[in-house]
């Protein structure tokens, strides 16, 4: 069934066949429910019913050493469809022996690809973002069906981790030293990037699909085996993901995949045989795993919360501006770590709320998956209680609800974590809702009395993910992007994410490590520099010298 064909079903038939039953596609099958190795999910029955009776949420399988196997785990997680509350698989918190298994996996791997030549690293990678794009609409029902976000939105979460699976197939330019002849006489220098060894990535439910392909394709393709755990919430891209690369030649052990919470991280953190660390996540989390795992040596990149500012000059175009501010505020339900929530309107924010009311007035919140549809559910319904709490205290401490999202009701939907667009005007920096990262849909308005008083709001604040200015003023822009204290600058963008040739370059409380993910900074992430003296001449004759050698003659 294709994408077109599914929406034209009716809600209940889509949701049906999502959480209850499979999705034809052409050539291959998606299971929901146990019933083709095409996706790595186990039946937890072994009746022989038909497909269509099968009830039984699928298990989902762990990867270690090429195999796609049943967990052996005496816990088990429901991954729950945000929209309806249906149970979509269980997951397993993988055991410490089956932990112990893909580590060891990895790490016998390990040699054998280390000398496996970059050019054929690079061809899986070609393959993959092949097989990337013929199975993109099942990556995308997969991510809507877990994580909630439009079909729409899902293909953009899908696509922005392709570009970086294109990116490593660039891996002999990236990875190239350098080399200097004649240093001294008859001395060459030069430098080499080789892998690390065992690297290990941990994903945030937010992005299903473009996290997983931010960290393995690079670590794989730099020569490092990788192991991966993808979030509990919504494991099924990554699980699609490592089929993928599977199937485009991967060879096993190169990539396993483990499950779980905080034990399975703080054995990542631990095993003496991983080397590196990628994670992607809450402040809470990511400051654990920097501090644990950099204490025992690894190298480790820690992207983190954010509170991402835009500030509205006077002379902006008023249209493009409010669109933009809506459309970062309010997309994928606010729940992005690029997510613009804090508009800094310099001169006043009166006259431009009106335009932003209308517009969030205008934006469709449903299930992911239907037709036209603006924002989906978030995550669970302790995220949703967590946002709407923050809303709450922001009015307490005299903040103006000018468009409120909370108590909205999505038919054929009554059990989903909806929360609307939500805009507060009259915020200031002493909020509870302006210091914590709400990751939902909502819309701080403060303002400022000149362009220095809000490039001086947006540093005091602890994060640095990024910050956007929107003005027709190059002198403004130019001071902007000159003062401003964040990774990532957006000059009348707004979500000024990087594409992988650069990196992604998070500052401040929003990143913790030395070397960013992907681009040039994150092929250094991966790989290990060795820097070689030789000399080749005759040194017949010579006499023994005790000086300190130089490349100097005295």
């Amino acid at each position: 069934m294709s994408i077109r064909a599914l929406l034209s079903c009716s809600s209940k038939q889509r949701y049906g066949l999502f959480n209850a039953k499979f999705v034809h596609w052409p050539s291959r099958t998606l299971c929901f429910q146990g019933m083709s190795k095409t996706l790595p999910f186990s039946s937890s029955s072994t009746a022989s019913a038909k497909t269509e009776d099968v009830q039984t949420p699928p298990k989902v399988k762990v990867l270690i050493g090429g195999e796609f196997l049943d967990s052996q785990a005496q816990e088990w997680i429901d991954v729950i469809n945000p929209a309806t509350q249906d149970v979509v698989s269980r997951l397993p918190v993988t055991t410490r022996e089956e932990f112990q298994s893909a580590v060891d996996a990895a790490k016998q791997a390990f040699p054998a690809w280390r000398n496996t030549p970059v050019t054929s690293r690079q061809r899986i990678m070609f393959k993959l973002q092949e097989l990337i794009r013929r199975d993109r609409e099942k990556l995308a029902v997969s991510v809507t069906t877990e994580q909630g976000k439009t079909l729409g939105d899902a293909h953009g979460d899908v696509f922005r981790g392709l570009e970086v699976v294109e990116h490593s197939c660039n891996m002999a330019s990236l990875q190239m030293g350098e080399f200097v002849e004649n240093v001294s006489s008859g001395i060459d220098t030069y430098s080499i990037r080789q892998p690390l060894g065992v690297c290990a990535g941990i994903c945030p439910f937010n992005f299903p699909a473009m996290i997983p392909l931010w960290m393995f394709p690079l670590g794989v393709t730099a020569g490092n085996t990788y192991i991966l755990k993808p979030s509990e919430k919504d494991p099924g891209a990554a699980m699609l993901l490592a089929e993928l690369a599977m199937e485009a030649g991967l060879p096993a052990g190169v990539l396993n995949i483990v499950h779980g919470t905080h034990d399975v991280v703080n054995s990542i953190c631990d095993d003496p045989n991983i080397k590196a660390v990628s994670f992607v996540g809450s402040n809470t989390a990511g400051m654990h795993i920097y501090a644990r795992a950099s204490a025992k040596g690894k190298r480790v990149q820690c992207n983190m919360g954010a509170k991402n500012h835009a500030i509205i000059m006077p002379d902006a175009n008023i249209d493009a501006t409010l669109n933009a501010l809506v459309s970062a505020g309010f997309g994928a339900a606010g729940q992005r770590c690029m997510a613009l929530s804090t508009a800094v309107f310099v001169g006043g924010s009166k006259h431009w709320e009106e335009g932003l009311k209308e517009r969030a007035k205008q934006l469709k919140v449903n299930a992911g998956i239907e037709p036209g549809v603006d924002l989906g559910p978030v995550i669970s319904k302790q995220a949703k209680n967590r946002i709407c709490n923050l809303i709450e205290s922001g009015v307490k401490s005299g903040a103006r609800l000018v468009h409120d999202g909370r108590g909205i009701e999505v038919p054929n939907y009554k059990e989903g974590n909806f929360v609307g667009p939500t805009i507060l005007s009259g915020v200031t920096s002493d909020m509870e809702c302006y210091k914590e990262e709400i990751f939902g849909p909502v819309l701080l308005c403060m303002e400022a009395g000149s362009l220095e008083e809000a490039i001086d709001i947006v540093n005091k604040n602890q994060y640095g993910n990024g910050a956007s200015i929107f003005t027709t003023s190059g002198v403004a822009a130019r001071k902007f992007q000159h003062e401003i204290e964040a990774g990532q600058v957006g000059i009348n963008i707004p979500i000024p994410v990087p594409l992988p040739f650069f990196s992604f370059t998070g500052s401040k409380a929003s990143f913790a490590g030395d070397l960013n993910f992907y681009g040039k900074a994150g092929v250094q992430f991966y790989t290990q520099i060795k820097t070689i003296t030789s000399q080749w001449k005759d040194l017949s004759g010579q006499g023994v010298s005790m000086a300190f050698p130089t490349s100097q003659k005295i």
